[in-house]
């Protein structure tokens, strides 16, 4: 895990790409932030060469590929599963079959998207923190 890496959003959502750039602009953390609309745009990124991304958290409900569909092809794509970038669902609802469907594919939360600006930075300060003091294997390209 690149605990340096970007930190990775995907979310279609203006107005939630927004809430994010907040929240993370008042928490400060030196990761670069990146945004993509789409799991198709995203799903590119993560399998480029050149891509060492911390962590990534996406929504469910995306154009072109969703959240699910984007994370069921990280789980069956060795190059990228052998990074342990941890991957974590953001989204409006947990839909059951959503919430069963996400772990089945081995991520590593799910969580509703605060309307609360301050719960929504105390979640990310406690899911960063934790991540950063995490073990991972040592990847090696």
């Amino acid at each position: 895990m690149n605990k340096q890496g970007a930190i990775v959003i995907v979310e279609d959502d203006e107005d939630d790409q927004q809430f994010f750039i907040e929240v993370f602009k008042e928490l400060n953390y030196s990761n670069e932030i990146i945004f993509f609309n789409d799991g198709q745009e995203a799903f590119k990124y993560l399998t480029a060469k050149t891509s060492e991304p911390f962590i990534v958290f996406s929504d469910i409900n995306m154009p072109k590929l969703n959240g699910i569909e984007l994370r069921k092809q990280i789980h069956e794509n060795e190059d990228i599963r052998i990074k342990t970038i941890p991957y974590l669902f953001f989204t409006t609802s947990a839909e059951q079959e959503w919430v069963i469907d996400a772990y089945s594919k081995s991520i590593q939360g799910f969580f509703i998207k605060p309307s609360n600006f301050e719960e929504l930075k105390d979640t990310m300060r406690i899911i960063i923190e934790y991540w950063q003091k995490c073990e991972s294997p040592n990847y090696v390209k």
